[in-house]
């Protein structure tokens, strides 16, 4: 099954699991300027490389706290991933994924830089979910009425009705503080970004109403 993973499926696989090897073997101090991290750290973390810098929103999405968080992530990047290159190509499927993950680490940016500065604490952030969940929400756009099993409980559900739940799952747990522990602005800013970006491709408000400028398998969502 995986010699016959599109390429840039596969290789987004193997990125996340050689960073966490890497992560393990060397340490998280060595990793500490590449997470995410708020605006306006204090001292002594900023002297130790915990602070904000412009890289962080991209090198975060390639790291994992834990080897469950990566393997959840990593199989939601099978099962959506896959198909959507299929659909896409790969320039523009990485395109989508890296603005997911980009997206989602500006929205948790935001979220975690307030919450610094209203003395709640200092929140980091690594993790592929938020591209995750921009793949999952592109394909249920795509294939809105395609079965899909959750891990947890065991569920069969349309793909639509999978990214309606956990949107609102995201929002509710995000706006209560529950999952304290989870970056649910992420998950919420990876699906942000990448709704926009595909009604960019379409040419729909707010980019307009001209030709779309997706791909063949984006202009019938």
């Amino acid at each position: 099954m995986f010699t016959n993973l599109p390429p840039i499926t596969k290789a987004l696989l193997i990125a996340n699991a050689a960073v966490f090897l890497l992560q393990a073997m060397l340490g998280g101090r060595v990793f500490t300027p590449f997470e995410l991290w708020p605006l306006g750290m204090p001292e002594p973390y900023a002297s130790q490389g915990a602070r904000f810098m412009p890289w962080q929103l991209l090198t975060y999405g390639f790291m994992h706290g834990n080897l469950p968080h990566l393997l959840f992530n990593m199989l939601a990047l099978l099962m959506f991933g896959a198909q959507l290159e299929h659909v896409w190509g790969n320039r523009r499927y990485l395109s989508y994924y890296l603005v997911c993950v980009v997206g989602a680490g500006l929205c948790q940016l935001a979220v975690a830089s307030w919450m610094l500065d209203q003395g709640t604490g200092i929140v980091r952030t690594v993790g592929a979910s938020g591209g995750v969940f921009g793949l999952l929400l592109a394909y249920g756009l795509l294939f809105p009425n395609q079965r899909v099993m959750l891990l947890i409980p065991p569920v069969p559900m349309k793909a639509r009705t999978l990214v309606i739940v956990y949107g609102v799952i995201s929002l509710l747990f995000g706006v209560t503080g529950t999952q304290s522990g989870v970056a649910h602005f992420a998950h919420l800013g990876g699906m942000l970004f990448g709704w926009l970006l595909i009604r960019y491709w379409r040419g729909q408000p707010p980019f307009g109403g001209g030709r779309p400028r997706g791909p063949r398998g984006i202009r019938g969502m």
